[in-house]
């Protein structure tokens, strides 16, 4: 007999009225065409200065759940909010720039049968119906974890994907709590969607990709809004967390010498970026190093063992 699940629907959002005002309709549509009648909508805004509070408290189309945050909690930390918060089976992390399509969730909530399952994402298009995300394929090679490359293999019946988009995720809630959600100390923003990824694989648990399940992204329209050196300085900085959490210690040594010595040649070139990135790690590391015993302590498999898991999915395809 097919199970019926729950789904919060969490949105976070940050100055981001206008997004909301597109997307939020699609949410509420693609809820009530895929037959879903036990949901909740969770907002939670982390400290706008628009006036996105003002328009969501007078939301009065559908129902929703406002969270307000008095200080500015970056994406892990309001995210967070409302995972604690949320009350259903499955979490659905959705960004303010995304609309769903109609039957949405039809085709993900199969792969919550199984066991194991961590959670699912649907295909990714922009507004001009062009593929941009699809599943992704793990690679690790000279010491550094590339998850970015598309890959998709309509002959494959459930599809694995390396890590949940943070654009959508649907997510079984339990688990997710379990991994205590996405680590904070990727605060303000990037890689914490990879780095959920691979401890969920790590634990023991699957992600997967649908791809006949689509949602519409503006890709990083509030990541454009932000200062570019900043945005820089975040992606290399949480680029050395994630690598030093998640690679052995021998690895971690040879990627952390590699991007030393790229630091200091970037400062040959009057960019400090790197090397502010490199200083931030040691700042972070007592803390880097208690996370990174706390998943090791709980952790089935190495990343190794996860390549092999793609590798035999896809070897007789």
């Amino acid at each position: 007999m097919k199970k019926h699940f729950s789904i919060s629907v969490i949105i976070p959002s940050y100055n981001g009225k206008s997004l909301l005002e597109k997307n939020l309709p699609s949410v509420f549509n693609a809820l009530k065409s895929s037959q879903i009648s036990d949901y909740e909508v969770i907002i939670t805004d982390d400290a706008s200065t628009d006036d996105s509070i003002f328009y969501l408290k007078n939301y009065s189309e559908n129902p929703i759940v406002l969270i307000e945050n008095k200080q500015n909690l970056g994406f892990s930390g309001n995210v967070n909010r409302a995972i604690r918060r949320a009350q259903k089976d499955l979490v659905l992390i959705l960004n303010s720039d995304v609309q769903l399509t109609e039957n949405f969730f039809v085709p993900l909530l199969k792969y919550f049968e199984f066991k194991d399952t961590f959670g699912v994402m649907s295909r990714i298009e922009n507004f001009q119906n062009q593929i941009i995300d699809t599943a992704k394929y793990p690679e690790f090679n000279f010491c550094k974890i590339d998850g970015t490359q598309n890959f998709f293999n309509p002959k494959l019946a459930n599809h694995y994907t390396f890590f949940l988009s943070g654009a959508n995720a649907l997510i079984d809630r339990k688990k997710l709590l379990e991994l205590q959600g996405f680590l904070e100390i990727f605060n303000p923003f990037y890689y914490e969607d990879v780095d959920l990824g691979i401890r969920a694989w790590r634990k023991g648990y699957k992600c997967y990709y649908e791809h006949q399940s689509v949602c519409l992204h503006d890709v990083s329209k509030t990541i454009h809004k932000k200062n570019p050196n900043q945005v820089k300085f975040f992606v290399q900085r949480n680029k050395i967390f994630l690598h030093y959490l998640h690679l052995s210690d021998i690895g971690f040594v040879i990627f952390f010498t590699k991007f030393f010595l790229k630091s200091l040649l970037k400062i040959c070139f009057f960019d400090k970026i790197y090397f502010q990135a490199f200083h931030s790690f040691l700042v972070n590391y007592s803390k880097l190093r208690f996370i990174k015993n706390d998943i090791n302590k709980f952790s089935m498999y190495t990343l190794n063992d996860i390549k092999r898991i793609f590798a035999e999915q896809v070897k007789y395809f």
